[in-house]
């Protein structure tokens, strides 16, 4: 069974079970979480505004039924990158062309602003967790370095009037690093000021990210050609199949026989879709595991060494030491005292 319903009368619904929403933090009345419609589904969605135009928002929620929410079209003021964790987000927008944008777990989507053409947007029954953060122009102009007030060329897409249609991106990947930050908001240890700040940090460092990963886009798809889709699929196929065996990884040869794709288009596919060769990819991956694993506190630097396939203590605290400009002995120790 599949349920449709209006935008306006989907946050009428969300509003009226929503009059007092429950504060997270006693030391913080900005950190409000709003119950999920009981006639839609089962859930949450957590709302931290960490400044007047930036806002914080991670979504828990499971459908009864598949729900399809109709909009019309609207100025959009804001920016928002959404990191999808479980479940897949897909609208179709109702233009001539019924663009479909569809972001799976793994992925990132990020919308700019101006106007929002009227869409579909199709939630099914899966369970859904997002991390999402909306900002208005004016906190992303602010981090320019110069008074021209003016992106570089390769963000500009970014900030539209509302007479534009807006851009929309629904295939960025979520790196490990992208990863490790969104997990270091969603198990913060703190509350109130330290809170904020924490999650403020981590916030404009996803951002950080996530502008890097699209300049690398808009700059690539001028020599580029776009990947086929079945082509994109088998790629973010090899990725799984290459972080699931990390600490002992099959060839270029083996992951190219395994997603039925030639060695070639593998790495050049890879490259592009990933800014990164394959090997190179697995190589951060593997520290990043490291970086958590030595956090735990629970590991020796040797021990965490093996588990991420390092045959040498040595070879693995030199790359430790050249991501991080930290010994991993230092990191542990650091963290030991800080905890």
């Amino acid at each position: 069974m599949t349920i449709t319903i209006s935008a306006k009368a989907y946050w009428e619904l969300c509003q009226e079970v929503n009059a007092t929403p429950q504060s997270n933090d006693p030391d913080d009345e900005l950190d409000v979480t709003w119950k999920y419609p009981q006639t839609l589904g089962e859930g949450h969605n957590r709302i931290v505004q960490l400044r007047e135009n930036l806002v914080l928002d991670i979504h828990s929620y499971q459908h009864h039924d598949n729900l399809i929410i109709q909009t019309i079209d609207r100025p959009y003021s804001l920016l928002e990158f959404r990191f999808v964790l479980s479940g897949q987000l897909k609208e179709t927008r109702k233009n001539s062309d019924l663009e479909v944008y569809q972001t799976k777990a793994g992925q990132c989507d990020v919308c700019g602003s101006g106007m929002a053409v009227g869409a579909e947007f199709e939630c099914s029954k899966e369970q859904q967790v997002s991390l999402g953060v909306h900002l208005t122009p004016e906190v992303l102009q602010s981090f320019i370095g110069n008074s021209s007030m003016e992106l570089p060329p390769e963000l500009q897409h970014l900030i539209r009037s509302p007479e534009q249609p807006l851009h929309s991106r629904s295939n960025l990947i979520i790196t490990p690093v992208m990863q490790y930050n969104v997990q270091r908001i969603l198990h913060c240890p703190y509350q109130g000021i330290i809170k904020r700040t924490y999650l403020e940090g981590k916030v404009l460092e996803l951002l950080a990210l996530v502008l890097e990963q699209e300049a690398e886009i808009q700059m690539g798809s001028r020599t580029q050609k776009p990947l086929k889709p079945g082509t994109l699929e088998r790629i973010l196929y090899a990725r799984d199949l290459l972080l699931q065996q990390f600490h002992n990884p099959p060839s270029t040869a083996e992951l190219a026989r395994l997603v039925k794709l030639n060695e070639y288009t593998l790495k050049r596919g890879f490259l592009q879709v990933f800014g990164k060769p394959l090997f190179a990819y697995l190589h951060d991956y593997r520290l990043e595991q490291a970086r958590q694993l030595l956090e735990t506190g629970e590991m020796k630097v040797t021990e965490v060494a093996q588990k991420i396939g390092f045959a040498s203590r040595n070879h693995f605290a030199a790359a430790f030491r050249k991501k991080f400009g930290i010994n991993p002995k230092e990191y542990l120790m650091q963290r030991k005292h800080f905890f």
